[in-house]
C-alpha cells in the first residue's frame, strides 16, 4: 500500500485517486490512522430496495405500512390531535409550555 500525508495526497489528489480507480491500494496518514481510497460502486436507491436490504421489508409491506400511517394521520387530524404547524402557532405552543413549566416550578409542593 502506497502512504501520503495529507499534504502529499492533496497536492497530487487526481493521480492519487487516479490511482485508486485502477486498483492500486493508497492509503492516507491521518494521526495514528490510515485512510484507505478505493473505488466503489454506487447503486441508484428505490426506497422499496432500501426497505428490503436495511430492514427486510418487502415492497408490498412497504405499501401497507405508508397507507396505514396515512390513514392514522388522517385520523389524528380529524380528531384534533395533529395540527398544521406555522410559525405563529408554533411559536405560541412554545410560549405557552414554558409557561406551563415555570408554573409548575415555582408552585411549592
Amino acid at each position: 500500500m502506497k502512504t501520503l500525508t495529507i499534504t502529499d495526497a492533496r497536492k497530487n489528489l487526481g493521480r492519487w485517486l487516479g490511482a485508486a480507480v485502477r486498483g492500486e491500494n493508497i492509503g492516507i496518514i491521518s494521526g495514528a490512522d490510515i485512510i484507505a481510497l478505493r473505488k466503489v460502486e454506487v447503486e441508484a436507491v428505490e426506497e422499496h430496495s432500501y426497505a428490503m436490504r436495511e430492514y427486510g421489508v418487502t415492497r408490498r409491506e412497504l405499501e401497507r405500512f405508508g397507507k396505514a400511517m396515512d390513514q392514522h394521520i388522517a385520523r389524528e387530524r380529524r380528531d384534533g390531535k395533529l395540527i398544521k404547524a406555522t410559525p405563529g402557532r408554533l411559536r405560541n405552543q412554545i410560549d405557552e409550555a414554558a409557561d406551563r413549566h415555570r408554573r409548575r416550578s415555582t408552585t411549592p409542593r
